[in-house]
């Protein structure tokens, strides 16, 4: 079990709000999305179930103040398959999007990345408890 710093507090509600965001948005936003990202619906609206469950979990976690640290892990570790994916997506042509579907998919893969590798920071600034 750790203690969690307020940094890795931070940055997993901030994750939360994001996916969350972000999971709504495709959820029920994907055929207006569709259109103009050419992401197939099959594709964003599963994704937007899986955030909002994510973010859910990822919510409650930035709100204990203990946590096993093997669950941090599991966020961060799993932050970065996602973004791994989302471009492996682009590279092996597994999705043909439009350019605004690229910078989306790109730029969400690179926020993702980036809030594994905060909360990576605030993991190491948590201290162990015994």
């Amino acid at each position: 079990m750790i203690a969690s710093s307020s940094f890795l507090r931070r940055a997993l509600g901030a994750d939360a709000v994001a996916s969350g965001a972000v999971g709504v948005l495709l959820a029920f936003g994907g055929a207006a999305l569709e259109s103009l990202t050419g992401l197939q619906v099959a594709l964003t609206q599963p994704a937007g179930y899986f955030l909002i469950a994510y973010a859910a979990f990822v919510g409650f976690l930035g709100l204990r103040a203990a946590l096993p640290g093997a669950v941090v892990w599991l966020v961060i570790v799993g932050n970065g398959v996602w973004a791994l994916e989302s471009l492996m997506m682009l590279a092996l042509g597994w999705a043909q999007p439009t350019p605004l579907g690229y910078a989306f998919v790109v730029g969400q893969a690179l926020a993702v990345a980036a809030f594994a590798q905060l909360q990576w920071m605030g993991l190491r600034r948590s201290a162990r408890l015994a």
